[in-house]
């Protein structure tokens, strides 16, 4: 037999929530522009498309959390773009707003550069969890968000 294990995507709130900490977000920057040719590339979406691309940092107690680097397909959810994301993150927007069908993600060990550095409050060089997952409904893309966790973050699954 072959084992199976799913994974939900999960509510970074809840997550944090969860483990009894109180959550804070801020949104860092919001654009509409055309991504690099990786991006392009993992949400299989025309290179010369415009994308919503949004950066964010999820905090517990006062503490960096997560980096979210986030690109949502407006030819698939176009109230993406007027949605408010001052308040309400992406991850939790979209995960209330549509389904997915369909899901890739990648789990790395990646070191922190300046930029993931300064927003979490790290060196740069240390060894921070990423993970890149890309979501689809009915064959077309979504979201891509690459997550950066602070130092010594875990993840447990149970199935």
């Amino acid at each position: 037999p072959v084992a199976k294990a799913t994974l939900d995507i999960t509510v970074i709130r809840q997550e944090i929530e969860q483990r009894g900490w109180r959550y804070h977000y801020q949104l860092i920057g919001r654009t509409v522009a055309t991504p690099p040719n990786a991006i392009s590339a993992a949400m299989a979406v025309q290179s010369d498309k415009a994308l919503l691309h949004l950066r964010a940092l999820h905090l517990a107690d006062s503490r960096p959390y997560a980096l979210e680097d986030r690109w949502i397909n407006l030819a698939a959810l176009p109230q993406a773009e007027q949605a408010d994301f001052s308040e309400l993150g992406p991850n939790e927007w979209l995960v209330s707003t549509i389904p997915f069908s369909n899901a890739e993600i990648s789990f790395s060990a990646t070191s922190a550069d300046e930029q993931l550095a300064g927003h979490l409050g790290c060196a740069k060089g240390d060894a921070l969890f990423t993970t890149e997952r890309s979501t689809w409904w009915e064959g077309r893309a979504i979201t891509y968000v690459r997550l950066s966790y602070q130092r010594g973050h875990r993840v447990t699954t149970r199935y």
